[in-house]
């Protein structure tokens, strides 16, 4: 029997469309642990190849914990997704095109003894570093936003930040160095003071939580080794704010002010800082204020892609993304863009103010992640994104915190509370929130190292 030509069929092969996210922070990190990307080309571009866990840089900062305990790796999801270590410079919203600087330097130009690295100097020096394009089908725009300085002489140059593990190594640094400095018998007394006044500008829980550290530092390691010196420092809290930690509840507020006092930390609220100088701040109410160390904390401006962008509605008065409520960016004639997504700091919903906090970037992210797994696959995903309070911790030194539960949502069978059970609330949400294995067991082996109690029977 003869048989006729055997008939092929083949249909055409269908590429994954290109899901880029920029910033590997608590939104973009999120998104791209999140997403199927087995049916997403996904790509993620951020100038760090890890992300900061960044309620622990102030533990870090101070060597409660080690820097590896505040950061994940996000090179663990590749090549299962692409990720460039680049900054994104400019974005084509009509053309679906980004522009990208990559952070790594030339090796022409790298040297051994070069441990910052500048953007500036990349985008103004010819031939520094070659920028590339890059494609895409849907984006998810996770910056962030940078420190707020008000635009203070002399902040850039001489104060320290706390947004980054780098930015906790260096302030550790320097903490050792000034104690090193104090120690010298050349110095007087009057210089030692100097040295080791420590200054935090910004009494939100970053800064509040920075003195705190700060304040145990000194009372258990310094005191130790440093006996004379540890009773010449001092740590200073400033703020222009009528009050420390403006967003928790008054009775919490005066809870961590008596408790900051009785510790002998000072706070210097309604103060404004005309400018910073090397080794001292001038200050409108006190005039010149000496300093061995500065930590600038002082809230959030926009990250100069954010900055850059003229296509999309801004927030009037945050200069963020305004989204609709599937995080969909909105146009300038408040029409949604399908394919551009804004999350965390970078974004502002367009009927409902959100706090600038990791948890609202997570809960985002999250939403956002579920929603391009289904759009991936053609069903609907109608859901608008709704934020739950889970309530907002702050730790305040010598084994105390406090916790400020919204009046609906946060934690079950608790209330607003402060102390020992605050304490172990924020140690014990700390310890859950953490990403890794690897981090869910160094994170409480270094805290239990650094137990006062074994400190005392040791």
């Amino acid at each position: 029997m003869q048989r006729g030509p055997r008939a092929f069929s083949s249909s055409c092969r269908r590429e994954k469309q290109r899901l880029v996210i920029l910033g590997s922070g608590w939104g973009g990190y999120e998104v791209l642990r999140g997403v199927d990307k087995k049916r997403w080309d996904v790509v993620l571009v951020s100038p760090n190849n890890y992300f900061n866990f960044t309620p622990l840089l102030a533990s870090c900062a101070v060597g409660t914990l080690e820097f590896r305990c505040a950061i994940e790796p996000v090179r663990r999801y590749s090549p299962a997704a692409g990720i460039y270590q680049a900054w994104c410079d400019s974005i084509d919203f009509r053309n679906k095109m980004l522009q990208c600087l990559p952070v790594t330097k030339p090796s022409h130009v790298a040297s051994p003894s070069d441990t910052a690295y500048d953007h500036s100097v990349l985008t103004t020096s010819p031939g520094s570093g070659l920028s590339f394009p890059l494609k895409y089908d849907k984006l998810v725009i996770a910056v962030g936003a940078y420190s707020q300085t008000f635009n203070t002489p002399g902040v850039k140059e001489y104060a320290h930040f706390l947004k980054d593990v780098r930015d906790a190594r260096a302030i550790r640094s320097r903490i050792l160095e000034c104690f090193e400095q104090a120690n010298q018998p050349t110095l007087s007394d009057t210089e030692r003071r100097h040295l080791l006044n420590f200054v935090i500008v910004g009494a939100g829980p970053t800064g509040v939580e920075f003195a705190a550290e700060l304040h145990d530092l000194l009372h258990a390691e310094i005191w130790e080794h440093y006996p004379s010196l540890a009773k010449m420092a001092r740590i200073n809290l400033y703020d222009v704010a009528p009050s420390i930690l403006g967003m928790f509840d008054k009775n919490l507020v005066q809870y961590a002010e008596k408790n900051f006092r009785r510790e002998g930390i000072s706070i210097w609220t309604s103060h404004h800082v005309n400018k910073v100088e090397a080794g001292k701040l001038l200050i409108k109410e006190q005039g010149e204020v000496p300093f061995g160390l500065l930590v600038w904390s002082t809230g959030l401006s926009p990250n100069p892609l954010i900055a850059s962008i003229t296509e999309l509605k801004k927030h009037q008065k945050t200069q963020s993304l305004i989204v609709d409520d599937h995080l969909n960016a909105l146009r300038t004639d408040d029409t949604p863009d399908p394919d551009v997504y804004v999350i965390g700091d970078a974004a502002s919903l367009a009927n409902t103010q959100l706090p600038a906090t990791a948890q609202v970037a997570n809960q985002q992210a999250k939403y956002l992640y579920k929603r391009l797994n289904k759009i991936i696959k053609d069903r609907p995903h109608e859901k608008p994104f709704e934020f739950h309070n889970q309530g907002t911790l702050a730790y305040v030194g010598n084994w105390k915190a406090i916790y400020d539960r919204p009046d609906e949502g946060g934690l079950p069978g608790l209330s607003k509370e402060k102390g020992r059970v605050a304490w172990l609330l924020w140690r014990s949400a700390y310890f859950t929130q953490t990403l890794s294995v690897r981090n869910k067991i160094l994170v409480p082996f270094y805290w239990f190292l650094n137990c006062k109690f074994l400190t005392f029977y040791l």
